[in-house]
């Protein structure tokens, strides 16, 4: 009988290339140069010849903010810091207009401030003075907000690079100055602060020619150093014997949990703003390896990807085969598809129950208890205790054949009926389900199919570069493109 279901001072100075060209006809000699900086002093880099226009810049130093326990008195006002960056365009003669672009980024190079109220007020903010003399008020993937009187860019847990001006221009016809004037700001608010009391933040401003990508290290790594105990960050360590013991998965991973984790990250796009197809949210880290699920479905389709083919072997199916390893992967493009790992999924699956909790369902999925079935592809589907575990760690103990009341606690539930990994081991037809926030199972060549959301873990080697995981500023990794 089928089964029915129930219907996330140092200056840096950097000559970014130098092309020189001889010509032995006229004799004339070209240089290129650009630079950044963001320590102390001022850095001037040019180029000048009798036929050539001169961009050069300058920068001041470094921002650093330590909060001490006196910072946080009444009356002690904001504690802040300021810098600035210069382009200085001088055309080659008077009768010449010059037209260049550049780029500014503020680089945060580390940052381990929090928020301390429950409404997450803003803590650190970030005021950017243009070279017209007026405020920015709009940034990609930043809100700009009033907190303690003081209107700026809520950057509180923010970290790596910050695009302040994108292929910005500037025009002469003699010698012009643009200057970009940056103010960081810790907000002295009328509450309890002491949670930030010693945290740092540091940053330092970039101005050059070409567009800039920095590695602020191993993306995996990254991740699990946010975890300093169970709940912090929405992210949870599964050793066995942390906070929820038992019912931990026990697999030494890190994941998050919780109603909306900052756990997205853009992939598949280099785009200022993240398109919404490109968004995709940390499942945990795994060993050395960031595990993602796409944030949305790429359709509905049947598990064994036609409604002719009633097998739930994951091998045979086309929805693996042809919609997840070739459609959806080749559509990825190689640059992106190569920072994905080839991986050995187990898909031997495990009985329908309807009372298996989170643990009992990772045991028998991936666990101890697991079977030796496996299947190698980059590309595959959520296991169903990766869903029983993205909820708040309050349903860990509850079947989750119960799970609708966890649902509004569960990052990964978006409200529809999508199919998981996981085999129906006592029933050759049928698989997994997540439907109105429970487990069930359904039959795989159901006639009008269910979501897809592709899952796939990165390579150990991937890198990243900015974002604080919120959805309007995800994280970004390199391409190495």
């Amino acid at each position: 009988m089928e089964k029915k279901p129930n219907e996330k001072k140092v200056l840096a100075l950097s000559f970014l290339g130098v092309l020189t060209f001889i010509a032995v006809v006229v004799g004339a000699t070209y240089a290129y140069f650009t630079a950044q900086g963001g320590g102390t002093g001022n850095i001037n880099v040019n180029a000048t010849t009798n036929t050539t226009d001169n961009l050069s810049f300058q920068v001041g130093n470094a921002i650093s903010l330590t909060a001490n326990q006196e910072d946080f008195g009444s009356g002690m006002g904001n504690k802040s810091g300021e810098t600035y960056a210069r382009a200085i365009l001088t055309a080659n003669n008077a009768t010449n207009i010059a037209t260049r672009n550049y780029y500014v980024y503020l680089n945060i190079t580390s940052n381990d401030f929090v928020y301390t109220t429950e409404d997450n007020q803003a803590e650190m903010l970030l005021k950017i003075t243009n070279p017209e003399g007026s405020e920015v008020t709009t940034l990609d993937g930043y809100n700009y907000v009033t907190s303690g009187g003081v209107s700026g860019f809520d950057i509180t847990t923010s970290i790596g690079l910050i695009t302040i001006a994108d292929n910005y221009e500037i025009v002469s016809t003699g010698t012009v100055t643009q200057e970009w004037k940056i103010e960081v700001i810790f907000v002295n608010l009328d509450s309890d602060q002491n949670e930030n009391t010693g945290k740092s933040f540091s940053a330092e401003l970039i101005i050059q020619k070409e567009p800039m990508t920095t590695s602020l290290g191993n993306f995996a790594t990254y991740i699990t150093n946010l975890y300093t105990e169970d709940g912090v960050n929405d992210l949870y360590y599964h050793d066995g014997s942390g906070t929820y013991g038992a019912q931990e998965a026990g697999d030494e991973s890190y994941r998050y949990a919780g109603a909306n984790p900052n756990n997205y990250v853009c992939f598949g796009s280099d785009a200022a703003s993240c398109p919404a197809d490109n968004l995709y949210r940390i499942i945990g880290v795994f060993g050395n390896q960031v595990k993602l699920i796409k944030n949305t479905s790429i359709g509905n389709n049947d598990w064994s990807g036609s409604s002719s083919n009633s097998s739930n072997t994951w091998s045979s199916s086309t929805l693996n085969t042809g919609t997840l390893n070739g459609t959806y992967l080749n559509g990825l493009g190689s640059t992106w598809s190569n920072l994905i790992a080839t991986t050995s999924w187990k898909v031997g699956g495990m009985a329908w129950s309807q009372t298996n909790t989170a643990k009992q369902y990772y045991t028998t999925e991936l666990g101890s208890s697991s079977s030796s079935t496996t299947y190698s592809a980059k590309i595959g589907l959520m296991y169903v205790s990766d869903y029983g575990y993205a909820a708040d760690p309050s349903y860990w103990t509850t079947e989750l054949y119960n799970y609708e009341p966890a649902k509004s606690s569960d990052w990964m539930n978006i409200g529809i009926t999508e199919w998981t990994i996981s085999r129906d081991s006592d029933d050759t037809s049928h698989a997994f389900i997540v439907i109105l926030g429970t487990v069930n199972s359904s039959g795989v060549s159901n006639y009008y199919g269910y979501g897809v959301r592709p899952s796939f873990y990165l390579e150990s080697s991937v890198e990243f570069s900015s974002g604080d995981g919120s959805q309007g500023n995800p994280y970004r990794i390199l391409t190495g493109a």
